[in-house]
């Protein structure tokens, strides 16, 4: 850092601030976070519960947080004729700001892939017709992933991979069909993440969020570690310094963009 006293001012677009971990000192979180520059926050919605959780959670802040509505790919075997209308209500609150998160994850395969696919082009096309943007899972999807997103070029708003872990490869595919990338503390793990250090400049400036994923994905690089292995929006500068060497940029200027295009996206005026 070229300051010591700078702080950042850094937005976490993927917070599961509503998971069980935080139950007991959710507002501290969101409070360490901001005192670190660390604001808004932007819950993620899992399903449908989760999101009418966080949206009402969220409203309560006056615009230090937002949130997400959509459907897990994990869960999309629990979806039914009434998930897209929940969802479309959801998403009328002034503080819900994206679709998703959705996609498709055969990592895992908690839910069929038949379903994974019919309930994630479902929520691109009601992201298009509420006009918002689209936040997106692809875990070990890619094929069929691409496929789906393909057919939608030029028709969704906006769109970011969030917590991108992929190759060469998919980033060049996902920059070209005009996403925004999510980066998260992969990027700090010395075993799993190297790959994509090593690619994460190819990203361009005015493409690049950043995100934890919290309380998953705590950054293995830290010292110390956090006593309960608990990954929180406060840890996000750190992982932020991390990308800024990795991309071989000056992290203030970085900051300050990577900072407008998350108001940008999700349409939040501070």
């Amino acid at each position: 850092m070229d300051n010591e006293n700078y702080k950042y001012n850094l937005i976490d677009i993927g917070v599961n601030l509503m998971h069980r971990s935080f139950n007991k000192d959710r507002e501290e979180i969101i409070q360490n976070a901001k005192n670190l520059g660390v604001s808004p926050l932007i819950l993620t919605g899992t399903t449908e519960r989760t999101s009418l959780e966080a949206k009402k959670y969220v409203s309560k802040f006056n615009g230090d947080l937002y949130s997400t509505a959509g459907v897990h790919p994990h869960n999309a075997k629990d979806c039914n004729e009434n998930t897209i209308d929940n969802l479309r209500k959801i998403a009328k609150s002034h503080y819900v700001v994206a679709i998703g998160e959705c996609g498709l994850d055969y990592n895992r395969d908690f839910s069929p892939r038949n379903k994974q696919k019919k309930w994630f082009e479902k929520q691109i096309q009601l992201a298009n017709e509420l006009n918002m943007p689209l936040f997106l899972h692809d875990r070990e999807a890619y094929d069929d992933f691409s496929v789906i997103l393909e057919k939608y070029e030029g028709k969704i708003k906006n769109s970011v991979v969030h917590c991108f872990t992929g190759n060469k490869k998919e980033l060049n595919a996902y920059l070209d069909l005009g996403c925004y990338i999510g980066i998260t503390g992969w990027v700090c793990d010395e075993r799993r993440g190297r790959n994509l250090a090593k690619i994460i400049n190819i990203i361009p400036e005015d493409k690049l969020m950043i995100e934890t994923d919290a309380p998953f994905l705590t950054p293995r690089d830290m010292k110390p570690k956090p006593r309960n292995n608990r990954n929180e929006p406060k840890y996000l500068p750190h992982i932020f310094e991390t990308i800024a060497l990795n991309m071989s940029k000056d992290s203030k200027e970085l900051s300050e963009i990577v900072y407008q295009n998350t108001l940008n996206f999700f349409e939040i005026n501070i």
